[in-house]
C-alpha cells in the first residue's frame, strides 16, 4: 500500500526587530561618508574608488525590499560594526537557532493537532548552521522531547524544499509516522552590511513544517504532497566561502568572500529559466498544467524574478493572490522564504485546489513540491 503524505502543520517565528530601508541607508550612508573622509588622498590620487551612497527608492526598485526582520537591530545600525551582535552563549544553554526553532516548530504541532511523541525525526534545514557539532536538529530534537533521529542539511536557499522531500520520502517508506521539517534562518549574520549592491538583501527567521502519513485524524487544513523534485546545477554566482579551513590561510580571513557574494544579473538571467521550466516539467510529469495550479509559493528573494517567473509558468502576470509576496517585509530569509509564504497564504485554499512551494539559490539548486488542499 503507498502511504499518502502531507503537510499538516507550518509555524513560523519571526524576531521582535526589524529594520527599515531608511533606517539602513542611514546607517550605510553614514559609514561611507566615514570610509571617503578616512580614504580622501588616495581617493583622489585614483590610488582607490570612492563608496558610493545607497538609498531606498534603490532598494526597492532592485529588490522589491521595503524592511527586515532581525535577531540584532542594534549591531547592524552601528556604522563602525554594520553586523549583528549576538554574544556567544554557554554550551548548556539553548543556542540561538534552537530557541528559534523550539518556537515556530511548536506553533506547526499545535497547527497539525500533533505532540512530540507523534514525531519520528527533525531535519533542520538552512543555508548556515552555527556550528559543525554536535548537531543544531540534534539539539532542538532534545529540547522538544522527540525521540527517533535527527539530522542537519544545507541546500542554501531550496534547503526547505530539500528537506521537505527527505521527510516525504521517510514517511512514504515507513521509517518515520512524522518529522519536522525546521529552517532556522539567520541571514544577517553572513551578510556584508558595506556592499552597497547587497546590504539590504537579507533578513532573519524560523520556519517548521509537519511532514506526515495521511490518517483519518489528519489536520483539516493539511495539504497532501502530489510530488517532489530537485535539481541542482554548478554555479560560482551565488557563493560564501567561509569555512574550517579559513584559519590555514591566513592571507584570507576576513575577505569579502567569507560572506554572501553574487552576481545579480547573471543569477537573474540564468536562475529564471532554470525554475520556471522545472515548474512546468514538473506539473507535466504528474498530469498537471498550469491552470491547475491556484498558488505558487515562490522563494522570496527578488521580486522582479518572482513575477518572471510566474509569468513564464502561467502564460500571463501573476495576481498578488496567485505568487503572494512577504519579501517586502521579511526580505530574504533564505530558505524560510517560501515556507513564510506558504504558511500566511494558505488557509484560503478550497479542498481540492492545488499550489507549488518552489525554492532556489545558491549551488543553483531548486526544489518544487506539488500540493492538494484536503478536506
Amino acid at each position: 500500500m503507498v502511504i499518502r503524505a502531507a503537510i499538516s502543520g507550518t509555524g513560523l517565528f519571526t524576531p521582535n526587530e526589524s529594520i527599515s530601508n531608511d533606517e539602513l541607508v542611514d546607517a550605510f550612508n553614514k559609514w561611507v561618508e566615514q570610509f571617503n573622509s578616512d580614504n580622501a588622498t588616495k581617493i583622489a590620487a585614483g590610488e582607490l574608488a570612492a563608496k558610493e551612497p545607497s538609498s531606498s527608492a534603490f532598494i526597492e526598485k532592485a529588490s522589491g525590499i521595503k524592511s527586515r526582520y532581525v535577531m540584532n537591530k542594534s549591531g547592524i545600525l552601528d556604522p563602525a560594526r554594520m553586523k549583528p551582535s549576538l554574544p556567544e552563549r554557554h554550551n548548556d544553554e539553548p543556542s540561538i537557532q534552537c530557541e528559534m526553532a523550539v518556537s515556530a516548530a511548536r506553533e506547526a504541532l499545535h497547527q497539525a493537532g500533533r505532540t512530540a511523541e507523534d514525531i519520528d525525526a527533525v531535519i533542520v534545514a538552512c543555508s548556515n548552521l552555527q556550528r559543525p557539532y554536535p548537531a543544531v536538529s540534534v539539539e532542538i530534537q532534545a529540547a522538544l522531547g522527540i525521540n527517533g533521529f535527527a539530522y542537519d542539511m544545507n541546500v542554501a536557499c531550496s534547503s526547505a524544499t530539500f528537506g521537505i522531500q527527505a521527510a516525504y520520502n521517510a514517511v512514504q517508506a515507513g521509517n518515520a509516522r512524522a518529522v519536522l521539517v525546521i529552517n532556522p534562518e539567520i541571514c544577517t549574520a553572513h551578510l556584508n552590511f558595506r556592499d552597497r549592491d547587497s546590504h539590504f538583501i537579507f533578513g532573519d527567521a524560523c520556519t517548521a513544517i509537519v511532514v506526515e502519513a495521511v490518517r483519518d485524524d489528519t489536520a483539516s487544513n493539511a495539504f497532501e504532497i502530489l510530488g517532489t523534485q530537485l535539481k541542482t546545477l554548478y554555479s560560482n554566482n551565488i557563493r560564501n566561502n567561509f569555512g574550517f579551513l579559513n584559519r590555514c590561510d591566513e592571507s584570507g580571513v576576513d575577505l569579502p568572500d567569507k560572506l554572501f557574494i553574487q552576481q545579480g544579473r547573471k543569477v537573474f538571467k540564468e536562475v529564471v529559466p532554470l525554475v520556471s521550466t522545472m515548474i512546468q516539467e514538473h506539473l507535466s510529469e504528474i498530469g498537471l498544467s498550469a491552470e491547475d495550479v491556484t498558488r505558487m509559493w515562490l522563494h522570496q528573494a527578488n521580486l522582479s524574478m518572482n513575477q518572471l517567473i510566474a509569468k513564464k509558468v502561467l502564460g500571463r502576470e501573476a495576481s498578488a493572490t496567485e505568487a503572494p509576496v512577504i519579501l517586502d517585509e521579511y526580505a530574504n530569509t533564505s530558505s524560510a522564504g517560501s515556507i513564510i509564504a506558504f504558511h500566511k497564504y494558505k488557509d484560503d485554499l478550497a479542498e481540492g485546489e492545488q499550489g507549488v512551494i518552489c525554492s532556489f539559490g545558491a549551488g543553483y539548486s531548486a526544489g518544487s513540491v506539488l500540493l492538494k488542499k484536503l478536506g
